[in-house]
C-alpha cells in the first residue's frame, strides 16, 4: 500500500506529548510512564488512532499504547489528540518487529485490528498472527496472554485461528460476522466503519493462554 506523505508530519509527531520518544528507556517499567499500576493494553498497527483513542476514553482505569510505524498515519492520530487530555494513552512510532525489544513482561492485552494480511507465502513471517510474532509476544505479556483480533480478510482469519491454536492458545470468543452477532462493547476502527458501510463481514477472535 502506497501512503501519501503528509506535510509537517514529522514535526507534529515530535512535538506531541502523546508520543513516547525513547520507548526502550521504559522497557519493563512502562507503569512509571503512566504513574500507576493499571493494566496496559497495546494495539499493534493503530492506524489513525480511532480505536485506541476511544478505548482510552471509555476505560480510564486501563492504560493504552498505540503502535504505528508510518509517519503519514500516526500523525492523523496526533492531530485528533491535539485538543484532548487523555492521561491513560501513549503512542509509539515503531515497527512491530521490534516489540519484544520495547516491552518486557508488562502487557495484558494485544489488539490486532485489520492487520496487513501479507497474502504471499514467502511473507508469512510478517503476519502479526504468525508463530514468528506469537513468540515475540511471549516476552511482553505480564501474567497471562490475551490477543483480540479483527479483520475483514477471511483467509487471514482462518490462518490466524490455526496459528493461535497451534501455539496452544484457547479460543475465548469468536465471530464470523461481528455485526450480526451480539458482541458487547465493540469499538470500531476507521477501516471497520468503511468495510461495514460496504456490507463486508468483520471477523473477530479473542484468544488467551495462561502463563
Amino acid at each position: 500500500m502506497r501512503l501519501k506523505k503528509v506535510k509537517g508530519a514529522e514535526d507534529k509527531i515530535n512535538k506531541s506529548l502523546y508520543i513516547v520518544k525513547d520507548p526502550d528507556y521504559y522497557r519493563g517499567n512502562f507503569k512509571s510512564l503512566f504513574k500507576n499500576d493499571n493494566p496496559i493494553e497495546v494495539e499493534i498497527g493503530m492506524g489513525k488512532g480511532t480505536f485506541i483513542i476511544n478505548k482510552a476514553l471509555k476505560n480510564t482505569n486501563i492504560n493504552y499504547i498505540g503502535i504505528e510505524k508510518f509517519d503519514s498515519v500516526i500523525v492523523r492520530a496526533v492531530e485528533k489528540l491535539e485538543n484532548l487530555e487523555i492521561k491513560n494513552l501513549k503512542l509509539i512510532k515503531m515497527d512491530a518487529i521490534e516489540i519484544d525489544n520495547i516491552f518486557d513482561k508488562e502487557i495484558d492485552v494485544v489488539y490486532l485490528n485489520f492487520s496487513d494480511p501479507w497474502p504471499k507465502t514467502r511473507h508469512e513471517k510478517r503476519r502479526l498472527s504468525s508463530i514468528n510474532f506469537l513468540k515475540k509476544y511471549d516476552s511482553i505479556f505480564k501474567n497471562s496472554k490475551k490477543i483480540i483480533m479483527k479483520t475483514d480478510n477471511r483467509k487471514l482469519f482462518e490462518y490466524s485461528i490455526k496459528s493461535f491454536t497451534d501455539y496452544n492458545y484457547k479460543i475465548d470468543e469468536i465471530s464470523l460476522d461481528l455485526y450480526d452477532d451480539d458482541i458487547k462493547e465493540n469499538i470500531p476502527t476507521e477501516y471497520e466503519t468503511k468495510f461495514v458501510s460496504k456490507g463486508q463481514k468483520i471477523y473477530m477472535i479473542s484468544v488467551y493462554k495462561n502463563i
